[in-house]
């Protein structure tokens, strides 16, 4: 027997971006993401063997471009004034305990089915920040790309959060097109459902310095299984646009054969350059998702390929 299932409107899953409220009601929803941030990240702490080690470092790494926050006293003058751009001095320590992780809040992730627990945005906000929290805790500096420059603050949750909050691009697909330091990791948490060639380009350039990365899809299981049969009407979330099929079970077999290709071709991507990916639904628990990524970020044994967990 085929899975009822009900898509939720546009007030229920906060998936009309293009509308203001849809980003207020993400904001009021905020509070009580950290909260579920905090348990998540208690819950998988136990085990965790970090890298704490004290001061910044002495050995000099290499030059990279000022962000806008950090203190003006990081200001490399002398290699600023060769070129247009403000540097920085980056020492060995920061390149080397430094984690950039993205979260994709663009309008297709505002999805949720009856069968999720939760929306994908809320589900990708949840495992960021509770990544955030176990890594500060062991020894690590996180940011977001674009966004914020990498701390070690042990209120790195809120810190994070607050940033998000005041964020113009929350419409944005993929991280910003800047290459990571060498020596840092990122992880992106999104839907991925854009298209594949501006994936592959968005990996190749933030690892073009040689950053190792981590990528998580997330997936409602309406997404997976295409549970609709008879007359069905799908809506885009990005437009008005519909569609209306009489024998949408007639779809499937299509729809299942082109997410496969769609997937495998992000994977493929990631293993070129040495990353790792992983598929995660939302109708399991996040702590299943975070144990999966600690361990890829120990370089554990599935370093380059995780199932849905």
């Amino acid at each position: 027997m085929a899975a009822t299932v009900r898509l939720l409107g546009r007030r229920e899953s906060a998936a009309a971006y293009r509308h203001q409220q849809g980003a207020f009601d993400l904001a009021q929803r905020l509070p009580q993401l950290v909260v579920a941030a905090k348990e998540v990240a208690a819950n998988v702490r136990h085990g965790v063997h970090g890298r704490r080690q004290a001061g910044i470092g002495e050995t000099f790494w290499q030059f990279r471009p000022f962000v806008a926050g950090e203190s003006t006293t990081r200001i490399d003058w002398r290699r600023s004034a060769r070129d247009d751009r403000t540097y920085v001095r980056e020492r060995e320590w920061e390149a080397a305990h430094t984690v950039w992780i993205w979260m994709d809040r663009s309008p297709s992730m505002g999805f949720v089915s009856s069968l999720a627990l939760e929306p994908k945005v809320d589900r990708a906000i949840v495992l960021g920040l509770a990544a955030a929290e176990l890594l500060v805790r062991g020894g690590e500096r996180v940011g977001i790309p674009g966004l914020t420059r990498p701390i070690a603050s042990r209120a790195i949750i809120d810190r994070l959060a607050e940033a998000m909050l005041v964020d113009p691009r929350v419409e944005a697909e993929l991280p910003p097109g800047d290459p990571l330091p060498a020596r840092s990791q990122a992880i992106l948490i999104s839907d991925l459902l854009t298209g594949a060639e501006a994936i592959e380009s968005s990996i190749a350039t933030l690892s073009s310095r040689g950053a190792r990365g981590h990528v998580v899809m997330i997936a409602d299981p309406v997404e997976e299984t295409f549970p609709f049969e008879g007359h069905t009407e799908f809506a885009d979330v990005d437009s008005r646009e519909r569609l209306r099929v009489g024998e949408a079970q007639s779809f499937r077999p299509i729809y299942a054969a082109r997410l496969v290709a769609h997937r495998d071709r992000i994977r493929e991507a990631c293993v070129r350059r040495g990353w790792s990916f992983a598929l995660h639904r939302t109708d399991g628990p996040a702590s299943a998702a975070l144990l999966a990524l600690r361990t890829r970020l120990e370089g554990g044994p599935s370093m380059l390929d995780v199932r849905p967990g």
